[in-house]
C-alpha cells in the first residue's frame, strides 16, 4: 500500500511512466545529510553514474527531482545520498522516510558521468563535493571503471569534517566488498578535505589543484591529458571552477556521443 510521508495511505493513482519502491534502508549521518536505499525493479537498467527523478507519492502531482544512483549497476537495491533542505518542497518530506515507506521513481535513467563518455586513461579522477560523490559512488563501485583506468582518485570536500563519513564509509566498504574488493584493491584511491574545520587536508578542492596541493599529498604528478581523466559534480560554483582549471590543464569535455578527457554532470548545472 502506498502510504505519504506522515505514514497515512494515499489515494493518488501511480502514474504508468513511474517505479513505486520499498525503502529498505535509511542512514543519517549529519542534520543535513542522509542516505537512503529501495527495492530495484526487475526490470530498471542503468549506468553507473546516471541519475533519475525522485519523488513522493504525497499529492496528486508530486514534487520529483534529479537524484544519482549511488549503487552501482550490479546491485541488486537502489542507493541515494540526499541533502535535508528547510522547507524543500521534496527534501522536507523525503528526510523522514522509514524502512518501508514508498518512493516514486521515474524509469528513465540518464546524464553524462559514465564512463562511456570519457576516452580510456591512466588515472581517472572524480571531484565532488557534498551529495555530488553520489554518482562517483556508483563508478568507483564498477569492475568496468577499472578496465578502463588503472587508478581511480575520488575527491570529495565538505564544510565539514562529519560531512565526510558517506565517502570514507563508502571507500572502506567497496575494498573489503566480496564482488569488487579484489578489482578495487590497491587501485583506489580516496582524498577527503574540509573547508570550515580542521582537517588532515583543509581548503577548497579547486584551491588545493590550482596550488598542486593536491598532487603532493597523493604523490602524483600533475594531471595530464595524455593519461589522466575527470569527472565533476557538485555545486554550480565548483563545477565551473573545476572545469576551467581541468580546461588549463588541456582536458577537453566529453559527451555521451563524442567521448572527452573529462565530463560533468549538466543536468545540475543552470
Amino acid at each position: 500500500m502506498t502510504t505519504t510521508e506522515a505514514g497515512e495511505p494515499a489515494t493518488f493513482p501511480i502514474p504508468a511512466n513511474v517505479f513505486a519502491e520499498k525503502v529498505t534502508e535509511v542512514k543519517h549521518y549529519t542534520d543535513r545529510l542522509f542516505k537512503f536505499r529501495l527495492t530495484r525493479p526487475a526490470s530498471f537498467r542503468f549506468r553507473s553514474g546516471e541519475f533519475v527523478m525522485i519523488g513522493l507519492p504525497n499529492a496528486e502531482k508530486p514534487v520529483f527531482r534529479a537524484y544519482s544512483i549511488a549503487s552501482p549497476a550490479w546491485d541488486d537495491e537502489l542507493e541515494f545520498f540526499s541533502i535535508k533542505v528547510p522547507g524543500g518542497p521534496l527534501t522536507e518530506h523525503l528526510q523522514k522516510i522509514k524502512v518501508g515507506d514508498t518512493v516514486l521513481m521515474r524509469k528513465k535513467p540518464t546524464g553524462t558521468l559514465v564512463n562511456d563518455a570519457l576516452l580510456p586513461g591512466k588515472r581517472l579522477y572524480l571531484f565532488s563535493t557534498g551529495t555530488g560523490i553520489a554518482p562517483f559512488a556508483s563508478i568507483v563501485r564498477d569492475p568496468e571503471t577499472y578496465e578502463k583506468f588503472d587508478t581511480v582518485i575520488l575527491t570529495h570536500t565538505c564544510r565539514e569534517v562529519a560531512e565526510l563519513a558517506y565517502g570514507e564509509e563508502l571507500v572502506a566498504e567497496t575494498v573489503n566488498d566480496p564482488l569488487v574488493g579484489e578489482v578495487v584493491s590497491g587501485r583506489l584511491v580516496y582524498f577527503g578535505s574540509a573547508t570550515r574545520e580542521p582537517h588532515a587536508q583543509t581548503g577548497r578542492i579547486t584551491d588545493l589543484l590550482k596550488s598542486g596541493k593536491l598532487f603532493e599529498a597523493l604523490g602524483l604528478p600533475k594531471i595530464d591529458p595524455e593519461t589522466d581523466r575527470g569527472m565533476i559534480c557538485g555545486s554550480m560554483e565548483m563545477i565551473a571552477d573545476t572545469k576551467e582549471i581541468l580546461e588549463s590543464f588541456g582536458l577537453v569535455e566529453g559527451a555521451n556521443n563524442n567521448p572527452g578527457t573529462f565530463v560533468v554532470e549538466r543536468a545540475f548545472v543552470g
